[in-house]
């Protein structure tokens, strides 16, 4: 199983001039509204739909938000009016509750991760994940990413909202020099399809070459086909909310994928890699015949006698290309014929002296 660290550092794509599949994290969060059965059951359908990885989000409602913090969401889909009542609904899963999702996750055979909120959580959460990921919202919190970047370990970095100069910022603030890779992200839920901005993939590409580049997508379900965009512009890490009913009222239900939208990302992203195939310029094993057949030879335009010097007048070059190729005319004009040649006999090296 590919782990998101080999994915980070490099070493997770072992044919280099093949198109790699992206890394799917069905991002979970807090889908599971603290019901130990829910969460299990989400790890369960995302693992058989295809995910790389799980990812929760791990808070003390206390810890994050001030009791007044306005909402930022669409409120006709979630009508909590602040941040902290919010959390405080999908905040009762802590250390114990983590070990058995992590626990869970080894037994299907997908990665466990959370993206911690605190210091208390990134503690815990460290003995339980080989990356971290930092959220957008804390792409300015230095002590915070300080504190992770001290566990030394690979850090995915969502950068929704933010400018270059910060993202530049935070990569300074890992203070072990850390692998890292960088999110396109857009911090709207839900981000409509037109304000999806994929193009900041190939600007993050270009300003952090080398780098790995993925996208969290926040647009509605609907084909999918903004994922596969972001593949085709760079992304090789895709994440998306994540339940097991979009029907569901409230929180990030309203805007995940399900088993059935990651199925078809699953299967749409195995046919365009079929289609990418290599970046290796070459012929293929399809255009053997072409090659033989379309291409041209040699041929004699006129009777040339044995003995005669060849000159230019003597030949053309006409389909299949089975004699000698026109790329050696220049040396096929130094030569002489050594047996008679009729007109319109394809040339071959056994002809000539």
């Amino acid at each position: 199983m590919i782990k998101l660290k080999e994915i980070i550092t490099g070493s997770g794509c072992s044919t280099l001039m093949k198109f790699c599949p992206p890394f799917l994290i069905a991002e979970i969060g807090v889908n599971h509204e603290c019901k130990m059965d829910l969460a299990i059951r989400q790890i369960e359908e995302a693992s058989e739909a295809g995910a790389n990885a799980v990812k929760f989000q791990t808070y003390r409602a206390e810890t994050l938000a001030s009791v007044n913090s306005p909402a930022y969401w669409d409120t006709s889909k979630e009508p909590t009016n602040t941040q902290y009542q919010l959390f405080k609904k999908h905040d009762k899963f802590w250390k114990k509750d983590f070990e058995k999702l992590k626990e869970h996750c080894d037994k299907v055979g997908v990665e466990f991760l959370s993206t911690p909120f605190d210091q208390e959580s990134a503690v815990f959460l460290n003995d339980l994940m080989e990356v971290f990921k930092i959220s957008s919202s804390d792409i300015t919190n230095k002590p915070f990413i300080q504190f992770i970047s001290a566990f030394d370990k690979p850090i995915l970095l969502s950068t929704g909202a933010s400018t270059l100069s910060e993202i530049e910022s935070s990569i300074e603030w890992f203070e072990k020099a850390n692998p890292f890779a960088l999110m396109h992200c857009v911090l709207c839920y839900p981000t409509p399809d037109e304000e999806a901005n994929l193009a900041m993939i190939k600007g993050l590409k270009a300003k952090f070459p080398g780098i790995c580049i993925g996208y969290s997508d926040h647009t509605l379900p609907g084909d999918m086909k903004n994922l596969e965009v972001a593949f085709l512009l760079g992304a090789t890490i895709l994440e998306k909310h994540f339940t097991h009913d979009k029907t569901l009222p409230g929180n990030d239900h309203y805007h995940s994928m399900d088993k059935t939208d990651l199925k078809l990302l699953k299967n749409n992203l195995q046919k365009v890699i079929s289609i990418l195939g290599s970046e290796k310029k070459q012929p293929l094993d399809a255009e053997k015949s072409a090659r033989e057949n379309a291409r041209r030879s040699l041929v004699a335009s006129q009777f040339i006698p044995a003995g005669k010097q060849i000159e230019i007048g003597d030949i053309t070059w006409k389909r299949p290309a089975h004699g000698i190729s026109p790329a050696d005319i220049d040396l096929v004009l130094t030569m002489k014929a050594n047996r008679k040649i009729q007109k319109d006999e394809i040339l071959f090296w056994n002809f000539l002296d």
